[in-house]
């Protein structure tokens, strides 16, 4: 009998917890490579690989799995059976981008049954944008304190916890394929248009006015 682990309201399987590990890792490794230009470049770090991965990790790693969780935490709320299953062909293939120098990261999906309508469907999937453009805020102060403090690493982290997470809240919005934004707009257009101009317009504006440096 598989073993359980309930937090809170929410259980989560063995399995479960297994997939989001692996998915957090696999991440956390893919975007150390992206962010150090590739896979040639990565050695040339040295220590620094070290922390970079850290920052890859509490920044990508965690921004991917909080939007997919907060996808769970809604579907739970409306009374479904939800899992997250991570998908280990795609957690490759976002290995082996970014050592070609840049990343397709699709780690996997929560997946849930049962009965909803247009707008709890809605709601679901809008949830982990919004867990995304959330995260972007709690990142701002730590920016803001790295720049105030002359602290590399703090800014490091601040700069790619506001970047990655607005992107990813702006990407997920568009409307094609198994993208949240597609079932968004079939619950609420003037919420899926709002929603996703917000994160294309913070996202423009963070990545001109922050810009990134992956100085370690």
């Amino acid at each position: 009998m598989s073993t359980a682990y309930q937090i809170g309201d929410y259980e989560f399987s063995s399995r479960e917890v297994r997939d989001l590990l692996i998915a957090w890792a696999a991440l956390g490794l893919a975007f150390t490579i992206f962010f150090a230009g590739g896979g040639p470049n990565v050695l040339a770090l040295g220590p620094g690989i070290v922390v970079l991965l850290g920052v890859s990790l509490l920044t990508a790693g965690v921004a991917f799995l909080l939007h997919e969780l907060a996808h769970k935490v809604v579907a739970v709320n409306y009374g479904q059976i939800a899992e997250f299953r991570a998908d280990y062909n795609m957690l490759f293939l976002a290995v082996m981008s970014a050592l070609l120098g840049f990343i397709f990261a699709a780690p996997g999906a929560v997946h849930h049954r049962g009965y909803l309508n247009a707008k709890e469907h809605g709601h679901i999937a809008i949830a982990g944008p919004v867990m995304n453009l959330a995260l972007a805020a709690v990142f701002l102060p730590v920016y803001l304190g790295g720049v105030g403090l002359n602290l590399g690493l703090l800014v490091l982290l601040g700069q790619l916890g506001i970047i990655v997470n607005l992107f990813l809240a702006a990407f997920n919005l568009v409307p094609f394929g198994p993208l949240d934004g597609k079932t968004v707009i079939a619950w609420s257009k003037p919420v899926w248009g709002g929603t996703f101009l917000l994160s294309v317009g913070l996202t423009f504006l963070a990545v001109t006015r922050i810009g990134l440096s992956f100085a370690v």
